[in-house]
């Protein structure tokens, strides 16, 4: 039988199957961090239930934690207790955690891979939606709810339905300035937000093969706004080279061994899928959202659609904006370069290769936030540091930041912000908040020139 990657590491990790029913799925690695965890923990408490495999766990603070001296304690106290909590539970239950001040620390689908402890072939799962993330990597990964972040807790393993696959093609070569960011935005809006459901997505082809594993990781991170169950892509030379010598990577005759194993992760010539798609990487811009869903994107340049629809007019009005308008132009006062989508030293470095030698637009308050405390080390041992904080950016510590209100890094009500995060949706930057996304080049530019302008019409560095 001809099987797709994800057949493959699906197949190879299922523990029984029950007829007519569920399958039981075996869970090689999970991440937690402060948010979701606490009820699953207590959870295992008040049954009397010790965690199955806690070698198999790792934690990090990332959503609450703040990211202006993070050596002093949390101003808010949910934050702060949440924080605590995770820190007392990994303690009782033996679990490793990256905390506020380790070197090691950092947004959950930033720091595992940059470890090592992301590998092809595994099975993911965290209590967040963007664990997608991982698949980038030839890897099954997914967010969980709070209740079967128990259940791994309880049995590393889970009660699933096999999802449906999709492939979705991209070939040819990408123009000038478009980066990862655009191309799933470029598919999100060409297949609507609920595209994706009930399916697992491998991308294939000549876009993806061509990409840095920062790309992929992109692109995967942002297969939930499509509805996808996750997104992967198949591990080739570029994820091994990656992967190699990082912290907790195989190492000696286990990284030969893993590596044969690895090189067998490819969809099979004859595989099918549920549904396929092709596109042309010639017809995607750089791009921008205008609404409040991920799929709500046009290229740059290009005016708002004009749609009779009630959910899309209460969209365009919650953005203050209107049907048929041009973006260009459009005065931002807010930028933020971060998040698990967009917070790696490639993106920093191309917004930096944009910034350097100018400054700021008076009228912009700019964040540039470090997906982990490693990402900053390096930010800094380059020389990016000098150059943002000569351009008058705000240089923060490692979180998830104003990627969702739910630190102090919020953005003003009524204000817009071009983020590079995953979500527009109403109030995600804080209350009254107006997103647009966009790929770390054209936050850099929209920073630069306070307003947001066509980067194709440009001559940028």
């Amino acid at each position: 039988m001809h099987k797709t990657l994800f057949d493959k590491v699906w197949d190879a990790h299922v523990v029984e199957t029950i007829p007519d029913g569920p399958q039981i799925l075996y869970i090689d690695k999970h991440l937690i961090h402060e948010v979701t965890s606490p009820q699953a923990f207590a959870e295992l408490e008040q049954r009397g239930i010790p965690l199955a495999r806690p070698e198999k766990t790792v934690a990090t603070a990332d959503h609450n934690v703040p990211t202006i001296d993070q050596h002093l304690t949390i101003k808010d106290a949910l934050s702060r207790k949440q924080v605590q909590m995770l820190t007392e539970n990994c303690e009782k239950h033996g679990v490793t955690l990256y905390g506020l001040g380790h070197p090691y620390q950092g947004i959950v689908h930033v720091m595992a891979p940059e470890l090592g402890i992301t590998q092809p072939g595994m099975t993911m799962v965290c209590g967040d939606s963007h664990t997608s993330t991982h698949g980038a990597f030839g890897t099954i990964a997914f967010g969980i709810g709070t209740s079967q972040v128990a259940q791994v807790f309880a049995s590393q393993c889970l009660l699933l339905n096999k999802p449906k696959k999709m492939r979705i093609n991209v070939n040819g070569a990408l123009r000038e300035n478009v980066l990862p960011k655009d191309v799933i935005l470029y598919i999100i809006a060409k297949l609507g937000t609920n595209s994706g459901t009930g399916h697992f997505v491998e991308y294939a082809g000549d876009v993806f093969e061509n990409m840095s594993m920062e790309g992929r990781m992109t692109v995967c991170n942002m297969s939930i706004e499509m509805g996808a169950r996750g997104g992967m892509i198949a591990p080739d030379e570029t994820t091994f080279e990656y992967v190699k010598g990082k912290e907790f990577a195989p190492k000696g005759e286990e990284w030969e061994r893993k590596l044969a194993l690895w090189k067998t992760l490819k969809t099979d010539k004859n595989a099918t899928f549920d549904v396929e798609y092709e596109f042309d990487a010639a017809d995607i811009s750089p791009m921008i959202t205008y609404g409040t869903n991920p799929g709500m994107g046009i290229k740059i340049g290009e005016r708002i659609p004009s749609l009779e629809d009630p959910s899309f007019e209460k969209s365009l009005k919650y953005m203050d904006l209107e049907k048929g308008q041009d973006l260009v132009g459009q005065v931002i006062n807010y930028v933020f370069i971060g998040s698990c989508t967009n917070s790696r030293i490639e993106d920093f470095r191309i917004a930096a290769s944009q910034i350097k030698g100018k400054q700021k637009a008076k009228n912009v308050t700019a964040l540039i936030v470090p997906g982990s405390q490693q990402v900053a080390k390096q930010i800094k041992e380059e020389g990016l540091q000098d150059v943002f904080e000569a351009a008058g950016f705000e240089i923060r510590q490692s979180g998830c930041s104003a990627c969702l209100g739910m630190n102090e890094d919020k953005i003003p009500a009524g204000e817009y912000c071009v983020s590079t995060s995953n979500r527009n949706f109403e109030g995600r930057q804080g209350p009254g908040a107006r997103t647009f996304l966009a790929s770390p080049l054209v936050a850099a530019v929209t920073a630069v020139e306070g307003r947001i302008v066509d980067v194709t019409q440009m001559e940028l560095a």
